[in-house]
């Protein structure tokens, strides 16, 4: 059980890394097609998916190894504090930003978030459905 945990915490982080690097080449593609100066709210894009997927990944598997029967509890925390941290950071980019680019770094942010809660929903389903057996 805990060689699980721990392999499935490292396969969370490992897939929320992939994505994240797809979602970067991706827009670097995009720019560099149309043109697009988006390279402030990619960067900022990119590092708070990284630093949310890393948390999750390893405060789940300290959940998961600890007290296991907290993990509902943990999942209803999780999409707090990603939504609260997001808005955290947008709220940070609008209070700093002074060249009226806040949709542009707002649906760049968007993409990045949705791909991130799309990862997390994902995985944990699967996981939570494969322990069910």
């Amino acid at each position: 059980m805990v060689r699980n945990v721990k392999r499935l915490s490292m396969s969370y982080i490992r897939q929320g890394l992939y994505v994240t690097a797809a979602l970067f080449l991706l827009t670097l593609l995009v720019m560099q097609v149309w043109f697009l100066d988006l390279l402030t709210p990619v960067i900022v894009s990119v590092a708070f998916t990284l630093v949310v997927c890393i948390t999750i990944g390893l405060v789940w598997r300290y959940v998961a190894l600890n007290s296991p029967d907290s993990l509902p509890t943990f999942f209803t925390a999780v999409s707090g504090f990603r939504l609260l941290l997001a808005l955290a950071v947008m709220f940070v980019y609008y209070l700093l930003d002074h060249n009226d680019t806040m949709l542009t770094f707002f649906l760049v942010f968007m993409v990045f978030y949705v791909a991130s809660l799309a990862h997390h929903t994902i995985f944990f389903a699967r996981v939570s459905n494969s322990s069910d057996r």
